[in-house]
């Protein structure tokens, strides 16, 4: 069926709502109304309701949370609109700003900061201009079309959304079939490292989804460094998987087939290909156990 209209609440625009939205004019390039939905609009499955009406109901394209009860988990529009796409658990699984867009909606920013473990001040510390422009300019229309900026820019979130989840899965299989986990030792120190081989598959984005199958393998606490081709170049980035302060770089930066060592020790771009000498070069970057 084509969807010929997106209905939301007037007033103040949230993260969920804002979102929601932008998925759905990606996939359908259908005009935005921010008003109250009438029965009409909830009973029409070619208008999607968006955070407001008090139904949710995806046969019809009704996609609001608030009535369900304070017992049930903390579902916003978002993930309801996710769910309808079968994102969700993906979503939920590698973009881990989805948890917290959940929290805030439904718990409130109190709640959400401690379940955050952060103090609650610092929730308004991470907002930027970005999102403060965006949700402000998206609240200030009550109609939103096709040819305005904001509608445009809803469009490009919401694509980068779906790709990168589309494009993720796709990665995700193919890392679980050609990464190596390799153990490297040196003065009676060990570190696990994970391997991707260069391939014309992932020359484009050689260290896209690295991260997201390194959590959906459990092994975050397993794993110190990432050894993946260099987009830049014919060699291998080396980097500590997530800033592992057992490697230190800047230990090998003035080895000839080093282009690059950062100072502080967490990335290396070298020239060397074969798997022998980069595993050399991980064993000399390992920093000394203290005494």
């Amino acid at each position: 069926m084509t969807i010929q209209l997106i209905v939301t609440h007037p007033g103040g625009a949230h993260k969920d709502d804002f979102l929601a939205c932008s998925l759905l004019a990606h996939l359908h390039g259908a005009a935005i109304e921010r008003r109250e939905p009438t029965e009409q609009d909830l009973a029409n499955p070619a208008i999607c309701v968006v955070d407001v009406g008090g139904a949710h109901d995806p046969a019809l394209n009704n996609f609001d949370h608030h009535q369900f009860s304070r017992e049930a988990p903390p579902l916003c529009a978002l993930s309801l609109v996710l769910q309808s796409m079968g994102l969700y658990e993906d979503a939920l699984a590698f973009c881990a700003w989805l948890r917290p867009a959940e929290w805030l909606d439904t718990l409130g920013p109190n709640e959400t900061a401690r379940l955050m473990g952060i103090p609650r001040t610092a929730l308004g510390e991470l907002n930027s201009p970005l999102d403060t422009t965006l949700l402000n300019r998206f609240a200030s229309h009550s109609e939103i079309h096709s040819e305005n900026p904001v509608y445009q820019v809803m469009c490009m979130v919401g694509e980068d959304i779906v790709n990168y989840l589309q494009t993720l899965r796709e990665r995700l299989d193919y890392l679980k079939a050609h990464s190596q986990y390799w153990t490297i030792e040196a003065e009676d120190e060990l570190i696990q490292a994970l391997f991707l081989e260069k391939s014309d598959v992932i020359s484009d984005n050689p260290s896209f989804g690295i991260y997201a199958f390194i959590a959906s393998e459990k092994k975050e606490k397993e794993i110190q460094a990432l050894v993946y081709p260099d987009r830049r170049g014919e060699g291998y980035g080396l980097t500590r998987y997530n800033d592992s302060p057992r490697l230190n770089f800047s230990r090998i930066e003035s080895l000839d087939e080093v282009r690059f060592a950062h100072k502080r020790g967490f990335v290396a771009k070298v020239s060397t290909t074969e798997p022998a000498r980069l595993k050399e070069l991980l064993e000399m970057a390992i920093v000394p156990a203290k005494n």
